[in-house]
């Protein structure tokens, strides 16, 4: 459900605004309007650096839990521990990119050997200089046929197909032999090792100042905390109105229902502020937070990739999670997957507790629900990683149960169609709720044709359901009456602050869009099938392959291969099964399901100034 929100217009002294502004960061329950802020280049700067300090936490975090991580020392204070990450960090990075092109050179001189670099300088004093080349081995031969009599030429080493040599010259003389010519080395490979030897050597050292870092993090994290408390007080107060020559300032704010008491009290005590307490109106942009029981709050992460829902409508997330689970087992297709995400669910559920992350909490939570109903829906689908469940003996009474193709098909498109008119069905309480019954007649009338045709064309469903006899006796009458009635309802009165006969030309041209719109929204399901279908199918070819390579073959090596296909095949498809089991079913809530309930979304989160050093996580 959506919290009820109450409006404040605060009305505060020019010299109280600090105090006042402090004194509702440390209440923590008030949301201060904010509307048309735009960062000056002072807040620009700070949220660079809370960005900074945002990917600098994670990264020591991240850090601190690897296996091999070595404790040092803490700092003593946030800033210490994050001039010492930075000036680690920054040489880590320069000194990882001088490494790495250190090796690489190593690589290029160990072609030349053992060589003294002095004595090459002093002989190109002297007048003789090397020239370093390069070639392929079945042309070098033709090379130092060719050019010997011109040029004295001695070979270095050979390496896989290519040979390194050098040209003894004179400075400045041209040679002009087809090959790579290459730059002189300017030092020994083993000298070169030697200096990588010292930069991992020091590399060490700037890793132990950045593992301070790491156990420091929570010092870190609080200077952060004092970042983002000075960019929100900044932004409240930039945006505050200045009135009266600029001696009052002027803000708006909110506080949920069941805080305004505490809010109340705290600013009769405050001096040097009127405020006003009402209601919301339609044209107030009221910040929006949820509150849903317990097993329903875990959807609250899946609406929120897309947006919350605006002040005054209706929260669909306790209405779209179940939909939402069956729609997961369906497409997951397999009650072995089903297990495998209860046993990850439980331990996320474990970690969660050991962490005290909520966030954590709802996951495992939301894994749960949706692996248990995978495990009841891939069961009556009769698959369990990738065994037909049809064809083992102690299923054979259940045989006739299990869902065939034909009948999968018919739920997915049935399941459709019921989402769409409980969608249909809340975007008319929603409306009568708010602008009174006759504004959700047309939305009606669109139920009632929608119902008839489809209890018309019940009978040919039912043919696409084997083993099941349901007698439909199509009354006629009922489908016409439902038609007539609808059809009326959505061509005159679906606006009803306008004539009926002035509706009627606007509602054909509704007419046809919902009419297509309501089709492909019913055939958006199939997705439900199809991808149910392809998770069984590959998992029964992994199984099939699993037998048929390892046949033949000795025992051990027989079962060693077996089990090895088996882990690779039903890793790849339960992760590409989950990850389409988590995407086509969000996807149908945000377009089919969110448009036929008439959802409008928020732009607003409720946000109240705070304290986030005391801010609980």
């Amino acid at each position: 459900m959506i919290v009820p929100m109450s409006k404040y217009d605060l009305v505060v002294f020019h010299r109280d605004k600090d105090a006042f502004l402090e004194r509702l960061q440390e209440l923590g329950l008030v949301d201060v309007t904010t509307s048309g802020w735009e960062p000056d280049e002072a807040e620009h700067a700070l949220m660079m650096l809370i960005n900074r300090h945002r990917a600098a936490v994670a990264q020591l975090r991240a850090m601190a839990s690897g296996k091999d991580f070595v404790a040092g020392k803490p700092y003593k204070t946030g800033e210490e521990a994050w001039a010492n990450y930075e000036e680690a960090s920054a040489n880590l990075t320069a000194l990882d990119s001088r490494i790495e092109a250190v090796f690489k050179e190593v690589e290029e001189l160990r072609v030349w050997g053992e060589f003294d670099p002095a004595a090459i300088r002093e002989l190109a004093a002297d007048g003789v200089v090397l020239r370093y080349f390069n070639t392929f081995s079945k042309e070098f031969a033709a090379i130092r046929a060719e050019w010997s009599e011109q040029y004295d030429i001695e070979p270095i080493a050979e390496r896989g197909d290519m040979v390194y040599f050098v040209v003894i010259a004179t400075p400045g003389q041209e040679i002009a032999i087809h090959a790579h010519e290459l730059k002189a080395p300017t030092a020994t490979a083993a000298q070169r090792e030697a200096e990588a030897a010292h930069l991992l050597r020091e590399k060490k050292q700037w890793e132990a100042q950045l593992a301070r870092a790491a156990v420091s993090v929570g010092l870190i994290e609080t200077q952060l905390r004092r970042e983002e408390e000075q960019l929100q007080l900044s932004r409240v107060t930039r945006s505050a109105r200045d009135e009266a020559e600029g001696t009052l300032v002027i803000m708006e704010g909110w506080a949920t229902r069941e805080t305004v008491a505490k809010v109340d009290a705290m600013l009769e005590r405050h001096p040097g502020v009127y405020f006003e307490k009402s209601n919301p109106s339609p044209r107030d942009e009221v910040p929006v937070k949820l509150k849903n029981k317990k097993w329903s709050s875990p959807f609250e992460l899946i609406g929120s990739f897309y947006s919350l829902p605006k002040y005054g409508s209706i929260d669909l997330t306790a209405f779209f999670g179940p939909f939402y689970m069956v729609f997961f087992g369906f497409c997951l297709g397999d009650a072995g997957y089903g297990l495998v995400l209860l046993l990850g669910a439980f331990v996320m559920r474990r970690m969660a507790r050991r962490k005290h992350s909520r966030t954590l909490s709802q996951v495992s939570v939301l894994t749960l629900l949706c692996g248990a109903t995978a495990v009841v829906v891939g069961f009556l689908m009769g698959g369990f990683f990738g065994i037909q469940l049809s064809e083992l003996v102690i299923f054979e009474d259940f045989h006739e149960r299990f869902l065939t193709p034909e009948m999968l098909f018919a739920l997915a498109l049935g399941l459709g169609v019921v989402q769409i008119f409980f969608g249909l069905g809340l975007r008319v309480a929603n409306m009568t709720r708010l602008f009174g019954f006759r504004y959700s007649l047309g939305t009606l009338g669109w139920m009632m044709a929608l119902g008839g045709l489809i209890y018309m064309a019940l009978p040919s469903v039912s043919e696409m359901l084997p083993g099941i006899e349901i007698d439909y006796a199509v009354n006629m009458t009922v489908c016409y009456a439902l038609l007539i009635a609808g059809g009326a309802l959505m061509l005159f009165f679906h606006n009803p602050d306008r004539n009926p006969l002035v509706n009627f030309g606007s509602g054909l041209w509704n007419t046809y869009n919902e009419a297509t719109g309501f089709l492909g929204d019913i055939l958006s399901y199939i997705r439900l099938f199809a991808l149910a279908m392809a998770g069984g199918t590959l998992a029964l070819v992994f199984n099939q392959l699993a037998v048929g390579m390892s046949e033949g073959l000795p025992i051990v090596a027989s079962q060693l291969l077996m089990v090895i296909i088996l882990l690779f095949g039903h890793g790849i498809n339960l992760f590409m099964s989950a990850l389409g089991a988590f995407v086509h079913p969000m996807r149908l809530t945000f377009v089919e399901f969110y448009k036929n309930a008439g959802f409008e979304a928020s732009q607003r989160e409720f946000t109240p100034l705070q304290k986030q050093t005391t801010k609980n996580e």
